[in-house]
């Protein structure tokens, strides 16, 4: 018991709840899929019941992410000091906590109706295997995209809501603003990831990193303007939209010298996005 006290803090950093921003960008989308797919009016339960899945599964998620890559991040300037990295912990240490993590998980599931948790087993298995793809295919941040939109489908499932036209837009817009922020994430990391040999989609898009960004942002927007006419939202959502917008600008700087740090910045600061729309959704029903 005293080593697992004495290991408290390693866990808690191999979780990452020293950094929240993972849960609050795979926390919003599920907010804006809680308030469309209930018109505005979820009910408190399924909203606390989703909220701990969000931080529970990208606790997960960052555990078999450390576990995989621990023979890498040790070669990463960013990651030298995570517990695994550095012999903090040892791996099967890191599945112990995994597996105690899927069990909450598992609980929580079935807190929600039966036509939801076949949905969770597609749920875990892009947890899973995510953390894999930078070595097999050119833009692992796509796989991060559907991995960090699924929640959204859940919540539509459990709503018992139809898989209709604002449920696909809210989906691609979410696909592309995962894409665009973890683009920006791996720009970061270009020049390890190209000493090391792992694949991300800055090294696919090379000199047109920057460019393709900003489209995908641009289509993010886009998309939230069509999901504002069709749900008939009030004009005020268009003032989160504009806030949205100037938060995209100030990334487009941070990054179009793709310097380390101010590209980790930009990431950070789409944080900030998520709230935006969330709070335009509260404003506009």
């Amino acid at each position: 018991m005293q080593k697992i006290l004495k290991d408290v803090p390693h866990y808690l950093a191999l979780m990452r709840f020293d950094r929240p921003i993972g849960w609050l960008l795979l926390m919003w989308p599920t907010l804006w899929a809680l308030w469309i797919a209930y018109d505005g009016r979820p009910p408190a339960g399924q909203v606390w019941i989703f909220a701990i899945a969000v931080i529970v599964m990208r606790s997960a998620g960052c555990v078999i992410n450390d576990y995989a890559d621990r023979d890498i991040d040790p070669h990463v300037e960013r990651t030298q000091s995570r517990p695994l990295a550095s012999g903090a912990l040892s791996a099967n240490q890191a599945l112990g906590l995994f597996v105690v993590l899927g069990l909450i998980a598992v609980a929580l599931l079935l807190m929600l109706p039966m036509r939801v948790w076949p949905w969770a087993i597609p749920a875990a298995g892009l947890t899973i295997v995510y953390p894999f793809m930078k070595r097999f295919i050119q833009a692992p941040q796509l796989v991060l995209g559907l991995a960090f939109s699924f929640s959204i489908p859940m919540v539509y499932v459990a709503a018992n809501h139809p898989f209709d036209a604002v449920f696909w837009m809210m989906f691609i817009a979410n696909l592309l603003w995962v894409l665009a922020f973890d683009t920006a994430y791996a720009m970061s990391d270009r020049e390890d990831d190209l000493k090391i040999g792992v694949k991300s989609s800055a090294i696919l898009f090379g000199r047109y990193d920057v460019a393709i960004v900003a489209v995908l942002q641009l289509v993010f927007l886009l998309l939230w303007l069509l999901i504002k006419a069709s749900l008939g939202l009030n004009s005020s959502f268009h003032f989160s939209l504009v806030i949205a917008l100037g938060l995209f600008l100030w990334q487009w700087h941070l990054i179009k010298d793709r310097q380390r740090l101010p590209c980790f910045q930009a990431f950070l600061n789409n944080g900030w996005v998520g709230a935006v729309i969330w709070f335009g959704l509260l404003s506009a029903f």
